[in-house]
């Protein structure tokens, strides 16, 4: 490909060499390369993928390092760009390393070797890096590339802003371009394969299959796409002030509607907005589009007469409507975070509103100021440095949500603010990373007092949860289970090491009916002994159904040790539900030999499945 040529930038140094696209395109194989033999490394469970503390930032550093190495070429000096690289694998190493220690603890997911069906502890930890740092991380270099592109191309560390705004807008566009290039090369692909297929031949299908070939050519598209959107500035001027014009014209509207919107609160309060329990979350996206919209309007500052007085008189109003805003926002959470305490999410809107409130204090300085905003230039560089060293010390110990939310409802639990039964432990184990998981532990184990008891069974609770959605209701306790159970035999008494078991322990509760565990939910009982070995077994069949619904049946027997788990579904032929209900509660349920033989097949026992016309309840006729 042809090396960019210099004059095509007027504003950029000479800096673009011979062979740039070449290196490009190197670059872009490489990380293709790189990136496929880590998938393989992860899919297969071999090393690296062994070793998390290596494999999570070689995965992080292999997605992000290679684009800055991609869009750096051609714009910055050879030394510059390796140390700025080298840089950014050193934070990346990092931020993989604590990211990967945080879920350490956790097994790795069972494999296929494994078996179809695995013994499962519940949740398992991901060989990858975690989805918000990939983001973020992202968003975060983003920015930081930009402010270093700028200072390389003004040669100095705080560039102009005119600088910063071309360079962002170019880079964007260019990012922009580059996915939707690369989106279009795999429906081109697939469009190929369809036409083969037509023909009997399915080579290009299986090919574009093949992780092999599917990851090299996303990377070698996508680096491809980077060297040919590295346009003329005209270009992205041209498409950055279409955007941002459109944008600007949207500013009178939503400062009529924050204005409305503020005008209103001293009619009818603040308690509204409290009780919706995310008032700080729609006021922080609020003022974030009035940020945006603000800018969208300012651009660089340079032609104030150019923007339309209506709009310059919007983006007035919306910089001082910005602090309101964001002091309410930030009054919401502290409420917040006093009733109930941290959480992650709670940190994580803590650090959007000091970003939020950095632009709030600037803005509403430069609206006082006479011009056009003059002030907002040195605003936004402030901020732009604020944020990627915010992401930094959430995504390290520093400020990390999972460590600071579970000192914090660990400490209210301790201090008696919750009480046990009131806790979320569910929190600690699935939403508090390692910390969550070694605070479990230790109030596990330091648990005393009256509530001792309620404490560790909650947390035996939680750690039989398959999944953070998996919210076990609390067991009936014996007495519950009495009243739960009606008993349709005459004489007959269930079991004391029946009444006595904690069935909301046990694995796969769906198999077990909510009359096991939850206080008003009843069940129809039978003692049977269906599997011949003089013990009776318990023929559960819910009662909480409407008459006409196909009840929960199960029978539940006890084994060697004593312990009581499903022994069988109980599947009814098609028939009249209410009639079936009207028969339990009449006690005519017996135990019945099989209408088919079982067959053995050279010592393997096959059993007969009848041909039923079907599962359900029969329609009455009126």
């Amino acid at each position: 490909m042809q090396a960019l040529d210099p004059s095509d930038s007027p504003s950029l140094p000479a800096l673009s060499l011979p062979g740039v696209g070449s290196r490009r395109i190197l670059i872009g194989l490489v990380q293709g390369l790189l990136l496929y033999l880590l998938y393989r490394a992860g899919k297969e469970q071999v090393w690296p993928s062994t070793v998390p503390l290596l494999f999570v930032p070689l995965v992080l550093a292999a997605l992000i390092v290679p684009v800055i190495l991609v869009s750096g070429l051609g714009h910055m000096p050879r030394r510059q760009l390796l140390l700025w690289g080298g840089a950014a694998l050193l934070l990346l190493a990092g931020l993989g390393c604590y990211d990967a220690w945080r879920v350490a603890d956790l097994p790795l997911p069972p494999t296929r070797q494994d078996g179809p069906f695995p013994p499962s502890p519940g949740i398992y930890r991901s060989l990858y890096p975690s989805p918000p740092l990939v983001f973020f991380a992202m968003a975060g270099f983003f920015i930081a590339h930009t402010l270093v592109l700028a200072a390389v191309r003004d040669r100095r560390r705080i560039a102009a802003y005119a600088t910063y705004f071309d360079i962002a807008w170019k880079n964007g566009v260019q990012l922009a371009f580059s996915g939707l290039f690369t989106g279009v090369t795999w429906l081109v692909l697939a469009l190929g394969s369809q036409l083969f297929e037509l023909v009997r031949l399915n080579f290009l299908t299986e090919l574009i299959r093949e992780e092999w070939f599917a990851i090299p050519v996303t990377a070698f598209a996508f680096s491809c796409a980077m060297h040919l959107t590295d346009v003329r500035p005209a270009i992205v001027r041209g498409i950055r002030s279409l955007l941002l014009v459109l944008l600007s014209w949207l500013l009178p509207v939503i400062v009529l509607l924050v204005g409305g919107f503020l005008l209103a609160l001293p009619f009818t309060g603040l308690e509204p907005l409290w009780s919706t329990k995310r008032a700080a979350a729609v006021l922080l996206v609020a003022a974030a589009g009035l940020v945006v919209l603000i800018n969208a309007a300012w651009q660089n500052g340079e032609d104030g007469k150019a923007v339309a007085r209506v709009v310059r008189v919007a983006a007035r109003a919306a910089s001082l409507l910005l602090a309101p805003l964001v002091l309410i926002a930030v009054y919401a959470l502290s409420l917040r975070v006093r009733d109930y305490g941290w959480t992650g999410d709670r940190v994580s809107a803590a650090a959007c509103m000091l970003v939020a409130a950095c632009y709030a204090a600037g803005y509403f300085r430069a609206a006082l100021r006479p011009g056009w905003l003059p002030a907002l230039a040195s605003v936004n560089t402030g901020t732009a440095f604020v944020v990627p060293g915010l992401l930094l010390l959430l995504f390290s110990p520093v400020l990390d949500p999972a460590r600071v939310s579970v000192a914090s409802q660990a400490a209210r639990l301790a201090s008696g603010k919750v009480q046990a039964e009131r806790f979320d432990f569910a929190f600690l184990r699935f939403d508090g990373e390692r910390y969550g998981r070694a605070a479990l532990d230790r109030i596990e184990r330091e648990a005393a007092g009256a509530q001792a008891a309620l404490v560790r069974r909650r947390i035996a609770l939680v750690r039989n949860m398959k999944s953070r959605w998996n919210r076990i209701a609390p067991a009936a306790q014996p007495a519950d289970m009495k009243a739960n159970l009606i008993l349709r035999q005459a004489g007959a008494r269930l079991p004391d090491s029946f009444l006595r078991t904690d069935w909301a322990l046990k694995d796969d509760t769906f198999v077990y009916p909510d009359c096991l565990r939850e206080p008003g939910k009843s069940c129809d009982a039978f003692l049977l002994d269906v599997n011949g070995d003089g013990k009776p077994e318990v023929f559960l069949s819910t009662r909480n159904e409407l008459a006409g619904a196909v009840p929960n049946t199960v029978v539940l027997a006890e084994d060697a040790q004593g312990q009581w788990t499903a022994l069988a579904r109980v599947m009814l032929p098609r028939v009249d539900c209410q009639a079936l209900h009207e028969d339990l509660a009449a006690g005519k349920v017996t135990a019945a030999p099989p209408a088919l033989a079982d067959i053995e097949i050279g010592g393997a026992r096959a059993r007969l499945q009848p041909v039923a016309p079907g599962y359900g309840c029969l329609s009455r006729k009126r």
